[in-house]
């Protein structure tokens, strides 16, 4: 079965605003220690996937459950501004986050914003669990089973079947070596791996330049959901080799701009979660290796984003879906939408009964038309959208 590779093209491809995770204190700190429960050595975490991105329940100090996302291309973890209030944490001073099995202690936890991550995401943002925290365990994400576990690197050994890639923590950003080749074209480079980067592959468009590389198909990126990408344009590799394995013709986002706070002139771009979630990926910063072992997925084809909409979500329970911004010379544009409306329904469901992710993922199928309810102006009509290749 085909995957469908759900590239949310709204105004970053991304749950992640890397600059903003950045932004966590830059106050020295001690770092975070682990203590797994009753003197053992892992656990299994529940995590939720959207748009291949992780988000895990977090308590902290015991308190209310919030879900954090996991973003390998933060150094710090923080905590959304808003949500502390709600938890009534004024002090965050030597606080714990509790996950299942597990508690880690910090000297701090810093309170970061993400203001356009509900309209982006369908989903309030709650807090980032970042390279702090993987620093103190060894991570393993099955994308396929969309399970995760922890383990106490005093005790772990990879013992699967996977290839180990080793990986150097740059300004605390874990980056490997890996090789694009573009228009038959090979570049090799280094690549942030980026857990909340939705998009498989993003490469500079200063690094491209200087390599010159270029794409021999493209669409605009700008308004599209990749992560701090406003100028850019998205297009597809002829293939792409980590280690040992090499995806062919996944997408990639040639970026005009690089959000991280890595800065280095051998930094050719990131490897994000859709890239990833064709392995199961083992971080064991410990050891300075990254083990992946393909799964199903990994020869599935990438399909983009074909609806040329930008849609985000606002209002109660964020249920309100807006277009944003219509591409001239799309499904989207042939089928009558302009930037303001609603979209009311899909196929007969209601859009309230739908996430963002839900229709987004509508968006990358082939198939009969989407019939859609749309209100404009207080007017509602139906619009129908035939999903054709873009790339």
């Amino acid at each position: 079965m085909k995957r469908i590779a759900i590239i949310a093209l709204c105004l970053c491809w991304t749950g992640r605003n890397s600059a903003d995770a950045q932004t966590a204190s830059t106050v020295a700190q001690r770092p975070a220690t682990a203590r797994f429960e009753n003197g053992g050595n892992a656990a299994e975490v529940p995590a939720d996937f959207i748009e291949h991105l992780v988000f895990v329940p977090v308590r902290v100090n015991q308190g209310e459950p919030s879900l954090f996302e996991l973003d390998t291309s933060a150094r710090d973890s923080s905590i959304d501004p808003g949500r502390a209030a709600e938890l009534g944490l004024t002090r965050l001073n030597a606080p714990v986050l509790n996950l299942s099995g597990v508690d880690v202690s910090f000297s701090e936890l810093a309170q970061t914003p993400k203001p356009d991550f509900a309209a982006r995401f369908g989903r309030p943002y709650q807090g980032t669990v970042g390279n702090d925290f993987l620093a103190t365990v060894v991570v393993d994400i099955d994308y396929a089973r969309q399970t995760m576990q922890l383990y106490d690197p005093a005790a772990y050994k990879y013992t699967g079947h996977g290839k180990g890639v080793r990986v150097t923590l740059m300004d605390g950003i874990p980056v490997i070596k890996a090789k694009a080749v573009i228009g038959g074209r090979a570049v090799e480079g280094d690549f942030v791996v980026n857990t909340a980067l939705d998009a498989p592959v993003l490469i500079f468009q200063k690094y491209a330049d200087a390599h010159r590389i270029s794409l021999n198909k493209s669409i605009p990126a700008a308004n599209m959901p990749i992560a701090g990408v406003a100028e850019g344009a998205l297009g597809r590799l002829d293939r792409f080799q980590i280690g040992p394995y090499t995806a062919e013709a996944s997408l990639v986002v040639f970026s005009r701009q690089n959000p991280l706070a890595v800065h280095d002139s051998k930094l050719a771009g990131e490897i994000g979660a859709g890239m990833l979630q064709r392995f199961g990926v083992v971080f064991d910063y410990a050891r300075q290796e990254i083990f992946l072992v393909p799964n199903s997925e990994f020869n599935s084809e990438d399909f983009e984003d074909m609806s040329g909409l930008t849609i985000t979500a606002s209002g109660p329970n964020l249920r309100k879906f807006e277009i944003s911004d219509v591409r001239a010379n799309t499904p989207g544009a042939d089928g009558g939408l302009r930037k303001g409306d609603i979209i009311e329904g899909i196929n007969g469901d209601a859009a309230a009964d739908l996430s963002l992710s839900e229709i987004r993922g509508l968006f990358h199928l082939l198939g009969p038309p989407l019939e859609l309810l749309v209100t404009r102006n207080g007017k509602t009509f139906k619009a129908s959208l035939q999903m054709h290749r873009l790339l």
